[in-house]
């Protein structure tokens, strides 16, 4: 049995990262910015390929800058058993997908901790796990540390540690929100484990965040408990913002933003536009609707707030028709999730596109990131524009699905043609309808009739 100083915290210098992925990479970069002698692990070898040569191998704003003050401090490497022996400390990152009931798959998990285990029955010395990947409550308990145990011959919380360390980020600003984020969510196996973790984040961390450490069904419980209520936050926004539309003079940005003000609220996440995205929000959501079911304790608002979520591309899509003259063409601008990612799951506008061409009707696309995703999914009809001023020119009815900066700015001379208006859809309010009055049909969403 390994003997540990259980007083004082372990000095972690070097860290293990596995899975270099939209998190992992941003990740091990911030962690190597930081001081830490950081080596990645990946199996795809264009991962390793890029970032040995301190290319970002996924589209995050602000990754390859950081990749590149951090040389000499981070190496990849496709070696599991090497990366552990010679750290101190390992980092979970594969993903968890979700099948079809709703819950997450342990496919990439399982096999990870299977090989940590093995390089762990050769360490000596105590060593920290850390889960990081998105799991269903008891998961962590019940599947992951069972595997490291009879993988390592050793027993955890006292001759290695799990924690169980979800990241609360964006994609467009995982940089930022590693670095500088709300607070830090550990669910710890013992308290020793706890305390390295939380040293780490003390150095990691720029803002001095607040530490939340509980057992892992807690944290588990907390991770999607979190993200869930904030898509009933966001649904709630959209609930107004239809509601607004149906009377007159109403206006779901004067409303909300009252709303803000009382601390029991808070402003984010309140904008009233069209339904959440993303890798993150919809699946987590339907995990803790599958928990309910699981524990016999229906997770009803959980339930109600995907229903709803899933009318809002279908209500877009009646709308856009009802503009829409005959033979008429769609341009959809936005088909990334939300801006400055690349990340087309789940999105509005990759949603929209897809029921406008079920239906026949020709569709025009462009997304200043995401195009290249889009059109592994999307139907080969679609056309596929260079710009956003080339996607507008065939447009009859065009739709700003997401809020890229670029789209606050679209060229007068685009929209205006002599023959009839065209009209602009604007899910988020980007334009002045002052402006844009004049040369299109302007309809925002949210905003009721004048």
């Amino acid at each position: 049995m390994i003997s540990v100083e259980r007083g004082f915290p372990q000095s972690l210098n070097r860290i293990s990262v596995i899975g270099l992925g939209k998190l992992g990479a941003p990740l091990a970069a911030c962690l190597a910015y930081k001081g830490y002698q950081v080596v990645g692990v990946d199996l795809d070898r264009s991962k390793i390929e890029s970032l040995s040569k301190g290319i970002p191998p996924t589209f995050e704003p602000g990754l390859k800058e950081l990749l590149q003050s951090v040389q000499g401090k981070l190496t990849v490497t496709d070696n599991y058993e090497m990366a552990v022996e010679d750290s101190e400390a390992t980092f979970i990152l594969v993903p968890t997908p979700s099948d079809d009931r709703g819950t997450f798959s342990l496919r990439y998990v399982i096999p990870a901790c299977e090989r940590i285990g093995r390089a762990l029955r050769r360490k000596p010395a105590f060593h920290l796990v850390v889960l990081t990947s998105t799991v269903l409550p008891t998961m962590t308990e019940n599947e992951i540390r069972p595997v490291l145990e009879a993988c390592s011959g050793k027993k955890c919380g006292v001759e290695f540690g799990l924690c169980y360390n979800p990241e609360f980020v964006s994609l467009g600003s995982v940089v930022s929100d590693l670095l500088r984020p709300d607070f830090v969510l550990i669910g710890q196996s013992d308290a020793y484990s706890g305390d390295n973790l939380a040293s780490l984040y003390k150095q990691l961390c720029e803002n001095n965040p607040p530490i939340a450490r509980m057992n892992f069904v807690n944290a588990e419980l907390t991770k999607l408990s979190l993200n869930t209520f904030v898509t009933t936050k966001i649904t709630f926004a959209n609930m107004l913002a239809r509601i607004c539309e149906r009377l007159p003079g109403a206006n779901v940005d004067v409303v909300t933003s009252a709303l803000g003000m009382d601390s029991r609220i808070g402003g984010k996440y309140l904008k009233g536009a069209i339904g959440y995205g993303g890798p993150c929000f919809p699946r987590d959501n339907s995990a803790l609707a599958f928990l309910g079911r699981m524990v016999g304790s229906a997770a009803t608002l959980a339930e109600a707030t995907d229903a709803a979520n899933r009318q809002e591309a279908r209500r877009l899509t009646g709308l856009v028709k009802s503009k829409l003259p005959t033979q008429g063409v769609v341009g959809i601008l936005g088909l990334a999730y939300k801006p400055n990612t690349d990340v087309v799951e789940e999105s509005q506008g990759l949603l929209l596109a897809q029921l406008l061409l079920a239906e026949g009707i020709s569709v025009r696309v462009y997304d200043p990131a995401g195009m290249e995703n889009a059109q592994k999914i999307l139907d080969r009809s679609v056309v596929f524009a260079g710009s956003a001023e080339e996607c507008l020119q065939a447009a009859d009815v065009v739709v700003i699905a997401t809020p890229w900066e670029e789209f606050k700015r679209l060229p007068l001379r685009s929209l205006n043609r002599q023959s009839a208006r065209r009209v602009l859809v604007d899910c988020w309010r980007l334009l002045d309808p002052d402006t844009y009055g004049p040369v299109v049909e302007y309809v925002p969403l949210g905003v009721g009739p004048r």
